[in-house]
């Protein structure tokens, strides 16, 4: 078995990452960055969505597992103490795994030219220099013509991410499918929309279609366009569904998601 190492530039993810180098030497566990069969990450959960996205072409081929170096974090199961305990847990590997779901998006423009992109936590759509307009289609079928601040649309996974902060709710990752929630949604006598967050099944597919031309800034999980009209170029529509691709993860010990829900957001329950 084949370990690749994905670390951020702290001093702390370097240190543990000689550390688990030096480990990985001394007990045969072979190294390599271009054909891993598991990536271990050392940083947190922005480090996982970078080393995803680094190697999103091998996602079939490859587990992850994550270490954390900072704050607790929902994809990184290990603490930089435990090292000694993870090489061991690799050289008993056994294939052992869980998976979750995936987002697609497909960005289309006005000259036709379609961008398809996969996210790990969270898809959103903004308009910087006014209210946001857009009509949305659920299952090819209008649903509801939004004007406010944008649009979040995220994994079961990425749901305790940006999601939540803009009032989505938290889905189990063990689900399939994803979710919609908005930002700053106008609701008077005029305008309406929703207003609560929307949960989609692994079949459906929810699409934007947009009114306006300029001043739209686009993310998928850390990567971030703003969209400029150039030579009437222009995004005109951003269609998500669930990805037939997945994240799997090397599960050596079972962690419960609820469990990490509570601690990170709640604390201590008596």
């Amino acid at each position: 078995m084949k370990i690749g190492i994905y670390n951020n530039e702290t001093a702390e993810s370097q240190r543990v990452t000689k550390l688990l180098r030096t480990e990985m030497e001394r007990t045969g566990l072979a190294y390599t960055d271009h054909d891993p069969d598991v990536v271990v990450t050392i940083g947190g959960d922005g480090t996982l969505l970078s080393a995803f996205h680094h190697y999103q072409k091998q996602l079939d081929k490859i587990r992850f597992v994550g270490i954390h170096t900072g704050h607790l974090g929902f994809y990184t199961d290990w603490r930089s103490f435990e090292i000694d305990d993870l090489v061991e847990s690799l050289q008993e590997d056994s294939g052992q795994s869980v998976s979750y779901p995936l987002l697609d998006m497909k960005a289309t423009y006005s000259d036709g030219e379609v961008e398809s992109f996969v996210a790990l936590n969270e898809s959103t759509i903004k308009n910087i220099t006014r209210t946001m307009v857009c009509d949305v289609f659920i299952n090819n079928h209008l649903f509801e013509n939004f004007r406010g601040d944008g649009l979040c649309v995220s994994t079961p996974t990425g749901s305790t991410a940006y999601n939540k902060s803009v009032g989505g709710a938290i889905m189990d990752p063990k689900c399939i499918g994803f979710q919609l929630a908005e930002m700053a949604s106008l609701n008077n006598r005029v305008f309406r929309t929703l207003g609560s967050p929307i949960i989609f099944s692994a079949d459906s597919k929810l699409i934007l279609r947009l009114r306006e031309e300029n001043g739209h800034v686009l993310t998928c999980d850390r990567d971030q366009w703003v969209l400029k009209n150039t030579d009437d170029r222009y995004l005109t529509e951003l269609a998500y569904s669930v990805s037939k691709q997945r994240i799997n993860f090397a599960q050596y010990r079972h962690n419960d998601f609820w469990n990490r829900v509570r601690d990170s957001f709640i604390g201590g329950v008596r």
